[in-house]
């Protein structure tokens, strides 16, 4: 398990974003990096921006590996089109990333937790994988006996984050379908993504 889970807002401080948009993050106090230097911040470079810009977008996502997010940018290459919004499309596709888009989960981490523990259903077949690929027309839904958990009752009930329009969701059923694969100004970052940096980077 990634050590990202247990100091997430380390990232915020260290990229100099609030990353998830939340209240709590501690950069709304303090908005610089960790540690005595932290508030010694330098313009980067054209290869420091490419990499903050892959750190962003990688750390958003939760614990995804650089290998697998290399190999996502190696799929959205190979595909027609912008390689940028096929790299978005490969991201919001996750499993993790749909059922945080639903607001089912409060945070992203959490997703991947609430996947692993097999408490989500894809087309009524039980996925316990976070990295799952959902394609257009899929049901994604939470069983029925993970539907009274805290978290999942807690994160209905916040008013920190708008279902978008490329997914559609019952709350009352617990249960949303993945309408469309959003292009990169369809998805309600908190923040300014910029993955045409991050074909950059590894275009190097």
């Amino acid at each position: 398990m990634s050590k990202r889970i247990a100091a997430k807002y380390k990232i915020n401080r260290r990229l100099g974003v609030n990353l998830w948009g939340r209240p709590k993050s501690p950069f709304n106090k303090r908005e610089y990096g960790p540690g005595q230097h932290g508030q010694k911040r330098k313009k980067p470079s054209d290869f420091g921006a490419q990499l903050q810009a892959k750190q962003k977008l990688k750390g958003y996502y939760g614990n995804i590996s650089e290998k697998k997010f290399r190999n996502y940018y190696k799929a959205a290459q190979a595909r027609h089109g912008d390689t940028s919004e096929n790299l978005i499309g490969f991201l919001e596709r996750r499993l993790d990333a749909v059922i945080y888009r639903m607001k089912l989960v409060p945070t992203v981490f959490a997703a991947r937790q609430f996947i692993n523990h097999g408490h989500v259903t894809v087309n009524n077949k039980r996925v316990n994988i976070p990295s799952y690929q959902i394609r257009e027309g899929d049901v994604v839904a939470v069983r029925e006996k993970a539907q009274k958990i805290p978290m999942v009752l807690l994160a209905l009930e916040s008013p920190e984050r708008d279902v978008p329009e490329y997914v559609t969701v019952n709350h009352q059923k617990l249960e949303g379908t993945f309408v469309r694969i959003p292009k990169l100004e369809d998805v309600p970052y908190p923040v300014q993504m910029e993955p045409n940096l991050v074909i950059e980077y590894y275009s190097r």
